[in-house]
């Protein structure tokens, strides 16, 4: 039985466009299997074909999933994607296709009628893909709600506010909308440096997302220059009263505790130390 791998780009718009071509060729669904980038090794009697995103088929393929699967599905679809997990392609399309397959009947006899089980799909975790899309979204939305909480922007020189992160999963899509409903007067930058993904809110618009070298969101915002791609890196220009405060937090938080109740363990499990390398209480610690 020969095999079929469409081979797709990292990214949302890539998995939906090779989801949408996988049904285009009318074969059964275990035959036809999507993978993110080439594989290593390629299999025996197998065919590999490259899938281009493609806007139109991937707002097809959305628009389905979020009609006939339901808001929290397509969310769930959503998250699992943003993980760096090879199998996420797989998992997210056979998922869809469980989900389109799960019907609901009513009525009887001629008058039946069958409606896909909207909601439900991601309740049937006896399933190995929904399972493996479960346990994607979830991984992501937590550590979504973990930069929520510790994220630290501090100001730049042009008074622009600066925030890096480096999650395993990207993540930046879902942290930004928080911060521009709690921050929509101030100009901010989200930065993923280990994507180089820019989120930019300029004061009063709407937020959007920028890819490149630092010299890609310059200008965004108030055209001003500032320089580097990290927290911790020389070149940037912060504020005096930033760093004024940055000290003072800094200090307050490492004297603040009481040492006969400190618990290294305890703090570590709250506070993952991947997390620590980006906060400013942190810093030179």
């Amino acid at each position: 039985m020969e095999e079929y791998y469409l081979i797709c780009e990292d990214s949302l718009e890539g998995i939906f466009t090779g989801i949408y071509d996988a049904y285009l060729k009318k074969k059964p669904h275990e035959q036809v299997h999507l993978c993110v980038g080439e594989e290593e090794n390629y299999r025996l009697f197998a065919v590999y074909e490259e899938c281009r995103p493609d806007e139109t088929k991937a707002v097809k393929v959305a628009r389905t999933i979020g009609r006939k699967l339901g808001t929290e599905a397509y969310m769930s679809i959503c998250r699992a994607l943003a993980s760096p997990e090879a199998d996420k392609a797989e998992a997210v399309y056979k998922t869809v296709v469980a989900g389109l397959s799960m019907q609901s009947s009513r009525g009887c006899g001629l008058h039946t009628v069958f409606a896909p089980a909207r909601g439900q799909v991601m309740g049937n975790l006896k399933n190995p893909f929904v399972h493996r899309v479960f346990e994607l979204a979830r991984f992501t939305a937590n550590e979504a709600h973990y930069h929520v909480e510790f994220l630290r922007f501090r100001e730049l020189e042009n008074g622009i506010l600066y925030a890096p992160i480096g999650p395993k999963n990207n993540v930046i899509t879902f942290i930004v909308p928080h911060f521009a409903d709690r921050l929509p007067l101030e100009n901010f930058v989200i930065h993923d440096t280990l994507r180089e993904i820019y989120a930019l809110h300029p004061a009063g618009g709407e937020w959007y997302l920028v890819s490149g070298g630092q010299e890609s969101w310059n200008n965004g915002l108030t055209g001003d220059n500032a320089t580097g791609d990290s927290l911790t890196d020389d070149r940037f220009n912060f504020s005096q009263e930033e760093k004024k405060y940055s000290e003072l937090f800094t200090h307050f938080f490492h004297t603040i505790a009481i040492k006969e109740r400190r618990n290294d363990q305890l703090q570590r499990n709250m506070l993952p130390l991947r997390y620590r390398k980006y906060m400013t209480e942190f810093q030179g610690k």
